[in-house]
């Protein structure tokens, strides 16, 4: 997977996560300022976190070590096969290191959630996550975020045709030729 790849299923995470604010209707007006963040207690950034480690959206943070470590394995290896021991050696070495970053990651995004929600929000959707629904949830998510990033590819093209197709009726009928 490169880093596209990654960037598209952090997105797509996100939106199932319930950032689909992104898809929300234009308005004339201009957004409301977003209140000012609250420093999180210690309870609201350790549900936060439990938030992001069951919603499965830490699942799209602990992939992107092992896959650049892989890339460089394989970058590096390329030109000298004569490295693969020692630096297999230097990559389960080196791992824990940037394993450390996925962690704070993790609480960054707790941090998010528990700055925007009171602490009994959070305790629902922590308990959510939890239930047999919020489980078969998160398992449904891999395969939804494939199928889901599938048609949207399909129905971009789609919209894209369509849209510079009624651009040019409109157009035409204005006396241009696109």
């Amino acid at each position: 997977m490169n880093f596209k790849s990654i960037s598209r299923a952090l997105g797509l995470a996100l939106l199932l996560a319930g950032g689909g604010g992104a898809f929300a209707q234009p308005t004339s007006a201009p957004a409301p300022a977003a209140p000012a963040k609250a420093e999180p207690t210690a309870a609201q950034m350790a549900i936060g976190r439990d938030i992001v480690i069951g919603s499965g959206i830490s699942r799209s943070f602990a992939v992107v070590v092992p896959q650049y470590l892989d890339q460089i394995g394989t970058r590096l290896t390329q030109t000298r096969p004569d490295l693969i021991k020692d630096l297999n050696v230097v990559m389960e070495q080196i791992k824990p290191e940037f394993d450390k970053r996925v962690d704070t990651l993790i609480d960054q995004a707790a941090r998010s959630y528990a700055q925007r929600m009171s602490e009994d929000q959070l305790k629902q959707i922590a308990a959510f996550f939890k239930s047999d629904a919020g489980v078969a949830y998160v398992a449904a998510q891999p395969a939804v975020m494939n199928d889901l990033f599938v048609t949207m590819q399909s129905w971009q093209q789609q919209l894209s045709v369509d849209m510079m197709t009624r651009v040019r009726e409109e157009m035409k009928k204005k006396g241009h030729e696109l």
